[in-house]
């Protein structure tokens, strides 16, 4: 018989006792997660389907009547791919930035600091989220454009979808965990929304081809990474593309590397949620 006490026991003051991945407490922290944002999917699911669908419905009212089309497709069948990436987009920015901020103000912090979560894990959860309200979001907004009349919204090739909508949701999930480590309050996290996440999804190409501009408009507009998923987005469901796909695709998984480590940095750090 085995006389040595368990490892717990013998381990010295402050030193972890979890070795590798905490599987259980990293599950539970997703789905508590995903609860609080679904029971109240009136208003985080089907509300961004319900905008999007009057996004659509206003522009080729206004736009499509004189069956235009834009790179060879009919009006309507060219900003439905855009208006389900920017409903996945922000509302994935929504909920990764609520999480901390929520805990700062009201003063539950210590139930994300708390639990044996490493920095990886507790991002993993977050960030898994909130990309799962982004594509239940996406879904929410597919399937109500599949009922409405004049617009065609099949999926021509799905693993440029897949790729673009995993890769901008994960964005905007980082870059929300980043605003919620930051802010102190709603309004701080609001001005994020209002002044970076809406005029770059606005200025992306969901409602126009980036083609049709002038030189110097284009070449803003390649500047900006939520171009590159729009158009990216698009090519998965319409087969064209007015993008370098694999520059996005390549670019954009650089770009959330980069927000991870920064994501990872801010935590592990613990400025402005360990004071």
């Amino acid at each position: 018989m085995n006389d040595q006490p368990p490892p717990w026991v013998r381990a010295e003051p402050g030193k972890p006792t979890l070795e590798g991945v905490n599987w259980g407490g990293l599950w539970t922290l997703y789905i508590k997660e995903v609860r609080r944002f679904f029971k109240v999917q009136t208003q985080t699911v089907w509300a961004p389907a319900i905008t999007t669908l009057l996004y659509l419905i206003i522009f080729t009212v206004a736009l499509g009547r004189s069956s235009k089309t834009v790179m060879g497709v009919p009006f309507a069948d060219f900003i439905a791919p855009g208006l389900i990436m920017m409903g996945m987009l922000q509302n994935s920015f929504a909920n990764a930035s609520f999480s901390l901020m929520i805990g700062k103000i009201q003063g539950t912090i210590v139930d994300y600091l708390m639990p044996p979560l490493s920095v990886g894990e507790l991002i993993a959860a977050l960030v898994g989220a909130a990309v799962t309200r982004a594509f239940l979001v996406g879904a929410a907004v597919w399937l109500v454009m599949t009922i409405w009349p004049g617009v065609h919204v099949g999926v021509a090739q799905p693993l440029w979808a897949l790729w673009f909508g995993l890769m901008g949701s994960l964005m905007l999930a980082f870059l929300g965990v980043i605003t919620s480590v930051w802010a102190d309050k709603f309004d701080q996290a609001a001005m994020v929304t209002n002044f970076v996440v809406t005029p770059l999804s606005l200025l992306s190409g969901t409602f126009y081809s980036v083609e049709q501009m002038a030189p110097a408009f284009r070449a803003v507009s390649h500047a900006n990474p939520f171009f590159y998923i729009i158009s990216g987005f698009r090519h998965g469901f319409l087969g064209t593309s007015d993008s370098p796909l694999l520059f996005g695709a390549i670019g954009l998984l650089a770009l959330n590397t980069i927000l991870f480590v920064a994501c990872y940095a801010l935590l592990r750090s613990g400025w402005r949620i360990k004071n």
